[in-house]
């Protein structure tokens, strides 16, 4: 995706100024001597033929480092009973305590990730670059991670500079020491530098232990100059994940590594949205769709287990590959709210994995254990640091913008906010949809910290949209936008109804005299005065969160051509910016596009 506003915008500033879990395992099982330390001839390395590798992975941190707030601090977990219930999680001095009980007792451990470590952060970490996320890494004794698509937001150079350390080339170092980097590789395997055809990090890295070898190849999606800008790729190749890890994993072969294991940042679906889905039911890889599913039933045989991401979806599945052999794809969901725990069991005899024995689960990062002392210092001196950014003004009003209620002028200032940027980076953008429980305040005309009545500061608008969702947009047809708009009041909302705040241009009637669908009057439903035609294709903006088929709305979920674009506060800033200045404030939105019949 393309560089968030609110890397660009820090850039300007700072210039200035146990958890319960899911368990996805292969059918088989090896015998149990294979995790007993006896009858190994003495020529292989070890006291014993078979060695239980911990795998420890997560995906999709965004530079979280503070629990996430709202929706995106929890994950759904399904109940014995069929029901759901919403779980808190998340925050690295969690993450960290998590990890660190996990990792007791297992002398063979080895946490990766899948990318998009960074990107798209929430003010603590963005405004300084990144910085404090990849030291937060450091401390959560990560390994190795892919790149994903957010690692290129601001460009290959910065990059280099997470990996390898120095000071920001303009903004300089933040507190008088020089930023050491990142302490793991970062693995890149299908981005070349377009003139050399090398990768412009490392493809691949392997972790040993006491003759134990385990091989990692590293990829983002091949689409990533699809949904980076043109600046932030430039002078780079991206390649086919699966020629890539299947070119790497014959590498690792000729030099003996014959445990493989592939960090994709590309990835799938679940049919649930609870973290504890069993998703090989009714079998292997039936509840799971996207794009992961065809890769991982073309990547080689070599290959053991596929950590993925970029979907922002939890999962452990098996997917056959293409001997037709079941093998474990995970994913953690985002935000450091889940870590997976995948147990490969190696062979010392074959050097390889006995692939029937893999398990794994994804864990829950609860705020219920003791934070980790390491990561709330941490937290704590940046947050001092970003303290003085939130005064920053964005823009003026000319009176209260509120947000409550059916449709609200927040919500359809938020929504034409969306619609602006969508337009910005994608011209053939319709229309946005806003939840309205994504709107957690309005903004107050009145000076709050004596900015002056009608400023609106960066603090106020993160008030109003503190979850750090991106700006997605999707094809849907005509008839799936009705669909929405119809969910809004009917199945799960029926009872207690979710109205989305609408972008300028579409229009309709909500007759609330009537009951569940029927409420939304489908030939009402216009844009731009045109009445929507069910057969055609609309490019629609919305949050990570409706994208994902949030609060009910299922039919969202379901968009095609998926593009995840840049951070929603960030949209809302950059548009209050352009659109608004001290003469001329920004005027409170009517908020008369959706017509209410009681």
């Amino acid at each position: 995706m393309p560089p968030t506003i609110r890397s660009r915008r820090t850039h300007r500033l700072l210039a200035a100024a146990a958890g319960l879990a899911t368990v996805g395992a292969l059918a088989a099982a090896i015998p149990a001597s294979a995790h007993q330390d006896g009858g190994t001839p003495s020529h292989h390395h070890g006291s014993g033929r078979y060695q239980d590798v911990q795998l420890l992975s997560f995906n999709d941190l965004h530079g979280n480092l503070e629990p996430p707030t709202g929706s995106s601090g929890r994950v759904t977990e399904l109940q014995a009973d069929g029901t759901t219930k919403s779980v808190d999680a998340g925050g690295v001095e969690y993450l960290a305590t998590h990890l660190r009980d996990a990792r007791k007792g297992n002398k063979y451990s080895i946490t990766a990730a899948a990318g998009d470590m960074v990107g798209a952060s929430p003010l603590i970490s963005g405004l300084f670059h990144d910085e404090p996320t990849i030291n937060a890494l450091n401390g959560l004794d990560l390994d190795v991670t892919s790149v994903g698509n957010h690692e290129f937001d601001e460009g290959a150079k910065e990059l280099g500079r997470l990996q390898k350390g120095g000071c920001h080339p303009t903004d300089g170092c933040y507190d008088g020491k020089k930023f050491k980097g990142a302490d793991f590789p970062y693995l890149a395997a299908n981005v070349t530098d377009e003139k050399t055809g090398k990768p412009i990090l490392k493809p691949y890295w392997v972790w040993r232990k006491n003759g134990v070898k385990v091989g990692f190849i590293g990829v983002t999606l091949e689409g990533t100059p699809n949904i980076v800008s043109a600046e932030g790729v430039k002078g780079l190749k991206f390649g086919d994940e699966v020629e890539t890890i299947n070119k790497y994993a014959k590498e690792l072969q000729r030099q003996g590594v014959k445990s493989i294991v592939a960090l994709i940042h590309e990835g799938g679906a679940p049919a649930s949205t609870a973290y504890n889905y069993d998703c090989d039911s009714p079998g292997a890889g039936d509840g799971i769709s996207g794009p992961i599913v065809d890769i991982a039933k073309n990547v080689t045989p070599a290959v053991d287990a596929l950590i993925t991401g970029h979907t922002h979806q939890a999962y452990a599945c098996t997917i056959p590959d293409p001997a037709g052999r079941p093998r474990m794809v995970t994913s953690a969901s985002s935000f450091g709210r889940l870590y997976t725990d995948t147990t490969l069991t190696y062979d010392r005899w074959t050097g390889d994995i006995a692939r029937t024995a893999v398990k794994s689960a994804n864990h829950v990062v609860t705020r219920d254990v003791a934070k980790a002392a390491d990561m709330t210092a941490l937290i704590t001196k940046w947050k001092a640091l970003s303290a003085p950014i939130a005064s920053r003004p964005l823009g003026y009003i000319v009176g209260d913008i509120g947000n409550t209620g059916t449709e609200s002028p927040a919500g359809d200032l938020i929504a034409d906010a969306q619609l602006a940027y969508a337009k910005s980076v994608d011209p053939e953008a319709d229309l946005a949809l806003m939840n309205p429980g994504g709107i957690r305040a309005g903004l107050t005309y009145a000076a709050g910290n004596g900015e002056g009545d009608g400023v609106v500061t960066y603090g106020e608008a993160y008030t109003v949209q503190p979850f750090a969702n991106t700006v997605n947009l999707v094809d849907l047809t005509g008839a799936q936008v009705i669909t929405a708009l119809q969910q809004q009041v009917s199945g799960a909302n029926e009872a207690s109804p979710k109205i989305l705040q609408i972008s300028k241009g579409l229009t309709y009637t909500l007759d609330l005299s009537k009951t569940g669908a029927a409420r939304v009057v489908a030939d009402s439903v216009k844009l731009d005065g045109t009445a929507i035609d069910p057969a055609a294709t609309y490019r629609v903006a919305m949050n990570s969160f409706l994208a994902g088929g949030g609060d009910g709305f299922a039919e969202l979920g379901k968009g095609g051509n998926v593009r995840v674009g840049g951070d929603d506060l960030a949209a809302l800033g950059a548009y209050l910016t352009a659109n608004s200045s001290a003469a001329t404030p920004y005027p409170v939105p009517a908020a008369n596009r959706i017509t209410i019949v009681q």
